[in-house]
């Protein structure tokens, strides 16, 4: 067999990135209304520049008041730990333009009389899964993602001092016959305080890096190609350096660029919404078949038309040496998924206010837990996909 090597690349961003900052606050939004009415739609919107929010979208489901919807973007704000001249949680100016769903949308996504509840809009999502690392995930991804999620935490801890919200990461690898063998180069960009040079930044971020990824794929790697702040000082960060919107880190969100992705983003949707729900729907059954041991990986396609409940198309593609099980296993997933909207929420709980903590280090990949988050990386159905 041909050696075949490569190298190949995700970023991870973390809470603190403009763009996750709105998606947080979106998600918030989502959840806000899910506690009071699970079956609440909500399609939300965040725009975030200096000093400033601004939320728009639509809305079906009990009232809101609008001071109480600020407040709670203030505690996001200060969650996430922005108490800057140019982003504060305390002097934010914050907007919100939420008004009714329209009623186009609501004919075609309602279920009445003998019609299943539709699709809340056309599209295709795609769910993926391998074994390169524990939790059935890429491992440039994972990689990315773990070293700003400890690095966050230590920072709320107070650990990581003079470390500010917004943050980036970047892991290569070279891959062999497709296995991950080595990470040959790794990149942080971290927001800091005026008086850490970059000298101790590169201390202070340095340690993340062994806590992150195992040592038998760092023990090679140069210290030339570890970049910390390659550009010099990252003082002026989060909206007040750039200004973020929702849904615009969706490679972040998923994959890392390993596998496809439909286009849509999953923030500030309600699960009617198939981008979302379908998103994870897919990741669920793509996982089931990898955790079974049916194949080393799986993507899977769906596609969705709005107001129609069933996916026009549902697609799976394994490993190359695993091909020759693809029809068993699409027979499978059609005896026992129901992939309509309402199946989907229904299988994976998806009614309930769950969203916050999908917004930032990946909606997948992640510990599923009792309260119902991340129920789409259980492995409880893995059995189906044993012979």
């Amino acid at each position: 067999m041909t050696n075949n090597k490569y190298f190949f690349t995700s970023e991870s961003v973390s809470e603190g990135h403009p763009d996750k900052v709105c998606d947080r606050i979106s998600d918030m939004v989502v959840d806000a209304y899910l506690s009071k009415e699970p079956y609440a739609r909500v399609a939300c919107e965040t725009l975030a520049t200096t000093n400033k929010v601004v939320l728009a979208g639509e809305i079906r489901g009990p009232k809101i008041n609008n001071e109480d919807l600020i407040q709670k973007v203030r505690e996001c704000i200060k969650d996430i730990g922005y108490d800057q001249e140019g982003f504060s949680w305390k002097t934010a100016k914050i907007e919100t333009h939420l008004h009714e769903q329209s009623s186009d949308i609501a004919m075609g996504v309602d279920s009445k009389g003998n019609k299943d509840e539709g699709a809340g809009d056309q599209g295709i999502m795609f769910g993926y899964a391998c074994k390169e690392t524990k939790d059935l995930m890429p491992a440039p991804i994972h990689f990315s993602h773990k070293i700003l999620r400890l690095m966050a935490e230590d920072r709320k801890k107070g650990v990581l001092k003079g470390i500010e919200p917004d943050s980036k990461s970047q892991v290569t690898m070279l891959y062999e016959n497709g296995i991950p063998k080595i990470v040959t180069s790794i990149v942080i960009s971290t927001q800091h305080s005026k008086d850490l040079d970059q000298k101790k930044v590169k201390d202070s971020v340095y340690p993340y890096i062994t806590k992150s990824i195992p040592k038998d794929l760092i023990k090679n790697l140069d210290d030339k190609n570890i970049y910390v702040n390659p550009t010099g000082q990252f003082i002026i960060g989060g909206p007040d350096g750039d200004t973020g919107l929702t849904g615009r880190k969706i490679i972040v969100d998923t994959y890392g660029g390993a596998a496809p992705h439909g286009g849509g983003a999953f923030s500030g949707k309600d699960p009617t919404k198939v981008d979302r729900s379908a998103a994870y729907v897919a990741r669920y059954v793509a996982k089931n078949i990898v955790a079974s041991g049916a194949s080393d990986k799986c993507l899977i396609q769906l596609a969705y038309a709005i107001g129609v409940s069933k996916p026009l198309s549902v697609y799976v593609k394994l490993s190359d040496k695993d091909k020759d099980k693809t029809e068993d296993i699409k027979k499978k997933i059609d005896q026992n998924f129901d992939l309509s909207p309402r199946g989907i929420r229904e299988l994976l709980g998806l009614n309930r206010a769950i969203y916050q903590p999908t917004a930032a280090y990946g909606h997948f990949g992640r510990e599923p837990l009792d309260n119902g988050q991340f129920s789409w990386e259980k492995t409880d159905k893995k059995d189906i996909f044993i012979k």
